[in-house]
């Protein structure tokens, strides 16, 4: 008898063990996460959140590499120095796979230090580097009015951080319609709905192969 009542734990066991497993792989892998680290021009700023180049984003992975997924920690008018400061705590809490770090604009609208911008940068890939993700840079480029000198500083500092940390860098992604106001909202600075599917698509060239 004892040995019969073990018999049937044995098998109640695995069978228990066997569902177990069954679920696991069922359910796949965890999905792993892009966040999307930036200021208005990922936060869809002036439009419909889900017209945005991060939704979108979002919905093309869902199609294309459905084993990642979107975070947008975005947040209008933030600066490189804000960035710096809340990366760490992001970060944690998100654990993503890749960054997409967007972020400088504001610095140069504001004519703040180019150099305090690349250290800002540098602080946030440097941390999101040491958490295990890898690195996509957004670069920029400043209005003519802001002189050659402090716009050829402020576009050289993406480059120097890409460089530094070995980090993918995309140079200006507003580059297909920059000089076309009708993609833009009435500030000229924010791109309006029609311009986000061709800042996907740039952005897309630089993200996929990061995407292992």
């Amino acid at each position: 008898m004892p040995r019969a009542v073990n018999t049937f734990k044995a098998f109640l066991f695995n069978a228990v063990l066997l569902c177990m497993l069954f679920a696991f792989s069922a359910q796949g892998a965890p999905e792993k996460i892009v966040l999307v680290f930036g200021d208005s021009l990922s936060a869809a700023y002036g439009i419909s959140q889900p017209r945005g180049w991060v939704a979108l984003l979002a919905a093309r992975l869902k199609r294309e590499r459905p084993d990642y997924i979107v975070v947008n920690a975005s947040i209008s008018g933030e600066t490189t120095s804000g960035g710096a400061a809340r990366i760490a705590a992001v970060l944690q809490k998100h654990r993503p796979a890749v960054v997409v770090v967007e972020l400088g604009a504001n610095d140069g609208l504001r004519g703040l230090s180019v150099e305090q911008m690349r250290q800002n940068l540098g602080k946030i890939v440097e941390h999101s580097r040491k958490a295990g993700a890898r690195v996509l840079i957004l670069g920029m480029k400043m209005p003519p009015n802001y002189g050659p000198a402090y716009s050829q500083q402020f576009e050289g500092a993406f480059e120097s951080v890409s460089k530094k940390y070995q980090s993918k860098l995309e140079a200006f992604f507003l580059e297909d319609f920059a000089d076309q106001p009708e993609f833009f909202l009435p500030d000229r600075i924010h791109p309006a709905e029609n311009a986000q599917p061709l800042i996907l698509d740039r952005v897309w060239k630089t993200l996929r192969p990061l995407l292992k």
